[in-house]
């Protein structure tokens, strides 16, 4: 329990930490005073002064903060050459931007890790058997898992959907698949005889196997880490589209008077990253991957309080081409805030209730992915 507790506050502390980085870097490339960055959460524990920043620990073990001078009116005007409000509209974009970046970065870099060690995934142009079904066609005919399936009558197959194509022209009609097996390190030409399921079992299809046109390709070690990349940014891109429906999903649900199924905070986090972490390293590792992802997304959001929030009002100076009272800002700012704390209540309120209907935290999983 301890270490599940552990592994949750580092995983959360890394992406906030990542996160809050970004902001830091560019804010002291840009010229912007950074008073403070801590680790953690306050009240502080200690802190030290280096050069113009503080670097504190605080008590609460949650990620970690930037504070910039200047980001108050009444402070920007104590040094206005370092103060945040007093830089340029793309100073400050920059700023608050980098912070999603830097996430988007790390869930680049942590799947581009995971591929490295665990293989490049593609395309072999062949549909080969990987499981077949108790007392299916395939069985009783002789197909055995690592076939090759190259022909389905006297038609060649070279993807799924060529296979599942010829095969349902085929069903309840006796027809000849032509499979390559590898037999004492030789590759031989079978042909095997079978009539395809008008009505198969759920799950089966037609002829009872389990297909797969994809192989685990491991590069050269020093090719890696090129791949690596490629195919973690690919990733990235799919989490990030994913991520963008699925919120598209809830809002338009919402609208329709559908509750947010489905939907978990912080116990659900915390459920899942302690799954994962059963699953080794890697496994952790991918879901750090993709909890960036989210919370990069989640972050630009034009809504007050996030980072998307922040741009918004940049945008609206840039159409009525004067800056927004900061007073009225942070008012907005505080209400986005503190509607924030009330979803998130509300949401952890539901995930308790969960947690105590389904027996645990194995039990909640379970229900997370109905």
């Amino acid at each position: 329990m301890f270490g599940s507790i552990l592994v949750f506050i580092l995983v959360l502390s890394v992406l906030v930490l990542v996160h809050e980085l970004g902001h830091f870097m560019v804010a002291r490339k840009s010229g912007v005073k950074v008073e403070e960055f801590g680790f953690g959460l306050p009240p502080r524990l200690f802190g030290k002064k280096v050069g113009e920043t503080v670097y504190s620990v605080n008590a609460l073990p949650f990620g970690g903060f930037v504070k910039l001078h200047g980001e108050q009116e009444e402070d920007a005007k104590t040094d206005t050459k370092h103060s945040f409000l007093r830089k340029s509209k793309k100073v400050r974009a920059s700023v608050i931007i980098a912070g999603v970046i830097m996430n988007f970065i790390l869930a680049i870099f942590s799947f581009a890790v995971v591929y490295s060690f665990s293989g490049i995934p593609r395309e072999t142009g062949e549909v080969k058997v990987v499981d077949v079904a108790a007392g299916s066609p395939a069985q009783t005919s002789g197909i055995i898992v690592g076939d090759v399936i190259s022909k389905v009558g006297e038609d060649p197959v070279s993807s799924s959907d060529d296979f599942i194509a010829k095969t349902g022209a085929y069903k309840g009609k006796s027809v000849v698949y032509e499979v390559r097996r590898n037999i004492d390190g030789r590759e031989d030409a079978i042909k095997i005889r079978l009539t395809p399921r008008e009505n198969p079992p759920e799950g089966e299809g037609p002829v009872g196997v389990t297909i797969t046109t994809m192989e685990i390709y491991y590069p050269p070690v020093w090719q890696r880490p090129f791949f690596g990349i490629y195919y973690g940014f690919k990733e990235g891109i799919f989490w990030g589209k994913t991520i963008v429906m699925g919120l598209g999903d809830l809002v338009s649900g919402i609208f329709r008077g559908e509750g947010p199924a489905g939907v978990s905070g912080p116990i659900g986090i915390y459920a899942v990253t302690t799954e994962a972490s059963k699953g080794g390293f890697l496994t952790l590792l991918n879901f750090i991957g993709i909890l960036s992802v989210n919370l990069a997304i989640l972050n630009i959001l034009p809504f007050p309080a996030l980072d998307g929030g922040r741009l918004l009002f940049i945008g609206i100076e840039v159409v009525i081409r004067k800056k927004v009272s900061t007073k009225v800002e942070a008012v907005i700012n505080n209400i986005g805030f503190l509607l924030l704390l009330t979803l998130l209540l509300a949401i952890t309120i539901g995930d308790v209730r969960r947690l105590v209907t389904t027996g645990g935290i194995d039990g909640f999983i379970e229900s997370m992915t109905k």
